[in-house]
């Protein structure tokens, strides 16, 4: 018997690293973001903290203002759970940032071209030598080149401003650029509260809520990362069955009217699909050419392989409906 349990053990060390059963991480880091009004619940009744109390995992929320953010906090290892968009998380991804996308937070008509109420600009043409505000390594920037090419325009042929997506909506509103590349909820809140026009609006062009994780946190915390999206199963429920309750919990955390916020959560936001599979690859296979054709990636890039490795579909299989 002895004899036994030490070759077992010895077995057991065998294992590679990311085989083993690994210790419950100490702490558990996620971003939180207006545009995932489903994490804005989770952090408010705090049921991440609820879940991971028996293992002793302290959790810590930190605040992605955008995309680009979310994504930079992943690649500097500041969290091990961030929210994006798809396009962005796959651009990312292409570029070597390592993470994979186990769950869809969201299907948002987050982004369209925004202009003044009072603006001459009428169509994507209109938009040729004008300053557009976008964030850069986000949907809305990602949005604005494809609705460009749309109109046989490029990058070149507007006058890009590099403004994180609050100030984008500032200075539309002040009048020191010409269009902005909107996300909710400050595009509704431009639409509601300044009169803002949508110019250009393509549901298409929006390309999905990613919860993206690390690679390395994936293959050590496996049953950590099932825990985290049951809990994001069980806040997407919710906002289903209370939607108003969920847009008074973005009004107050984004510090919005609630007009504006249930106008982000009943006209612009579907959670019916959480789960990451062949829509999601072909939405990102659609978008994919943008990535080539305004080299955001390096040439000789595979941005299929990229896209493959980013889904990761094995972690929600099952999980919809399953939290309690």
């Amino acid at each position: 018997m002895r004899r036994r349990s030490l070759l077992q053990g010895a077995a057991a060390l065998a294992l590679p690293a990311t085989l083993r059963a690994a210790e419950p991480p100490r702490e558990l880091r996620l971003d939180y973001a207006y545009y995932s009004p489903t994490s804005l619940v989770l952090r408010r009744f705090g049921w991440l903290e609820e879940a991971f109390k028996a293992d002793g995992t302290a959790v810590r929320w930190v605040f992605s203002a955008g995309s680009n953010r979310a994504l930079e906090y992943l690649a500097g290892n500041s969290v091990d759970v961030g929210s994006s968009a798809g396009l962005a998380a796959l651009l990312a991804r292409a570029n070597g940032n390592p993470i994979r996308a186990p769950y869809i937070f969201s299907r948002p008509e987050w982004t369209a071209l925004v202009v003044r109420r009072d603006s001459p600009i009428r169509t994507l043409a209109d938009l040729k030598g004008r300053k557009v505000a976008a964030t850069k390594g986000t949907d809305p920037y990602l949005f604005l080149l494809r609705a460009l090419h749309t109109a046989g325009l490029k990058r070149g042929d507007i006058e890009h401003v590099a403004l994180q997506h609050a100030d984008g909506r500032t200075a539309l509103e002040q009048g020191r650029v010409d269009a902005w590349a909107g996300l909710d909820p400050l595009m509704a809140a431009s639409e509601l509260d300044a009169g803002s026009r949508l110019l250009y609006r393509n549901v298409a062009f929006n390309t999905y809520g990613f919860l993206n994780a690390r690679e390395e946190f994936i293959n050590r915390h496996p049953e950590t990362l099932k825990k985290v999206i049951a809990q994001y199963e069980r806040a997407r429920r919710w906002v289903q069955a209370n939607t108003t309750g969920a847009a008074r919990i973005l009004s107050e955390e984004a510090k919005v009217s609630l007009e504006v916020a249930l106008l982000q959560l009943k006209l612009r936001t579907d959670l019916s699909n959480p789960q990451p599979g062949a829509e999601h690859v072909q939405a990102l296979r659609a978008a994919a050419p943008i990535l080539i054709d305004e080299q955001l990636v390096r040439p000789g890039t595979d941005v299929n392989a990229a896209i493959a490795a980013l889904v990761d579909t094995q972690f929600a299989r099952g999980l919809a409906g399953a939290a309690a």
